[in-house]
């Protein structure tokens, strides 16, 4: 996940602000001088660096924090405050005409910022709100532009309007508004051309598709990895084209960050989506506060809510917890709950939002997390449907049997069996703790 370094470097710094009974002037200073280098080995540009720290240093040093009784705690907060002013205090949803209307929408950047991939992630997301997208194929220079576009649409059940690569990206923007108007759909995605640096002849590109059509959102896609340079591309689109959004990629994989903290301050304009992988579906609303959380090692529990709201089925769900009262959760269950934490992202997305485990993520083998849960799945494919319901006949010969069909060792198959029956166990006692922790005053009374 992005910022996984200055996530450690900000939560050492507070560490040693939380051991001191009162903080003196200097404290404050020397503390806001390793944040700030921090922030500037992260790649946040120098000038939005200055001004946080400066701003941080200001309140921080305010008679409220220096007097108080936790005051550690209250400069995480205050960091953490205006790291969300920094990102944008409230999460901006894109501006989208009613549904009897077009809606038209050019995404906008370099060459291998992810443009076209993200054109068709949000064309799923608009197309699971209800409306009725149509792609436009106007990168007619990269090979295999318009067939990457295509294959995308089809995966997101989207349409996409394609004229090849022999017409102007200006022509075949006009030609798609009218295809949309006549055929009923509300949304019309622009994938223009990117390059690999800015340069006059694709910023002259992009205005004559506004002057043929009448654009309602530009939307820049921005390389979270590429840091400063993410801020000089963002420059240089805003003065020549007009910026309404900024889309985040790539805020997944092992990147700095310093884009996100930069873009927003810089441009002025908010980041309306952020990339956090390579499905199609990995495309998230920003939310400045979420995002501020997860930097500061507070985890992201609102976003693994939405990631479970949208991944699990609530029939499965409630299944699944009436088992889990009257003690009969089998492998059958064991297998569907293995399914949705994949949908949800995978065991590593979901420790990663969860609170104080941010910065102990690189700490954790996930991989090998990840491969028990492919050695499970092997050895309850191995069993017979009775045996899968009813884990209680699982005798010594049906354990070899089982051991022979999955490729694993006896002793591998008697443990998961064992790990089996101690979660089975736990959940038969779960009804009785419930009752005693309501009698006792709610859950947090619960003896476990």
């Amino acid at each position: 996940m992005a910022f996984d370094s200055l996530s450690d470097k900000l939560q050492n710094v507070f560490k040693t602000l939380r051991g001191k009974g009162r903080l003196t002037e200097d404290d404050v200073k020397i503390a806001l001088r390793e944040v700030k280098m921090a922030l500037l080995e992260a790649d946040v540009n120098f000038k939005v660096v200055k001004r946080f720290t400066k701003d941080i240093q200001e309140r921080a040093i305010g008679e409220d924090v220096m007097n108080g009784l936790n005051p550690g705690q209250m400069v995480v907060k205050i960091v953490h405050e205006e790291l969300i002013r920094l990102m944008g205090e409230e999460p901006v949803k894109l501006a989208l005409k009613p549904r009897d209307q077009i809606t038209v929408l050019m995404m906008m950047g370099l060459q291998g910022a992810g443009k076209t991939t993200t054109a068709a992630k949000l064309a799923g997301l608009l197309k699971k709100d209800g409306r009725k997208p149509l792609l436009v194929a106007c990168d007619i220079y990269r090979p295999a532009a318009i067939e990457q576009l295509k294959v995308n649409g089809q995966k997101q059940n989207v349409d996409v309007f394609s004229m090849g690569d022999q017409n102007k990206p200006a022509v075949i923007a006009k030609a798609a508004y009218d295809h949309a108007e006549k055929n009923g759909y509300d949304t019309v995605i622009i994938d223009t051309a990117g390059r690999l640096h800015i340069d006059q002849d694709m910023m002259d590109e992009l205005k004559e598709i506004r002057q043929v059509v009448d654009v309602d959102q530009t939307l820049l896609t921005v390389d979270a990895m590429t840091g400063q340079d993410a801020v000089k591309v963002a420059e240089a689109f805003k003065d020549q084209i007009g910026i309404d959004g900024v889309i985040l990629t790539k805020l997944d994989g092992d990147t700095r960050g310093g884009a996100a903290l930069s873009v927003r301050a810089v441009t002025g304009k908010p980041i309306l989506y952020a990339g956090m992988g390579e499905k199609l579906t990995d495309l998230e609303p920003f939310y400045p506060d979420r995002m501020a959380s997860r930097i500061l090692g507070m985890g992201d529990v609102l976003t693994l809510i939405d990631k479970a709201q949208e991944s699990i089925d609530e029939e499965e769900a409630a299944k699944l917890v009436q088992k889990v009262g009257k003690a009969q959760f089998d492998f059958n269950d064991y297998l569907t709950s293995i399914s949705q934490m994949r949908k949800m992202g995978g065991l590593s997305d979901i420790l990663s939002m969860l609170p104080g485990l941010g910065g102990k993520i690189q700490n954790i083998d996930m991989d090998q997390g990840e491969k028990q849960m492919m050695v499970t799945e092997a050895m309850i494919y191995s069993m017979t449907p009775q045996e899968r319901a009813n884990p209680d006949i699982l005798t010594p010969s049906r354990k070899n049997r089982i051991a022979k069909g999955s490729g694993l060792d006896i002793s591998e198959v008697n443990r998961i069996v064992k790990q089996f029956e101690q979660t089975r166990k736990m959940m038969k006692q779960m009804p009785g703790m419930m009752k005693r922790g309501k009698k006792r005053g709610g859950f947090f009374n619960m003896p476990f």
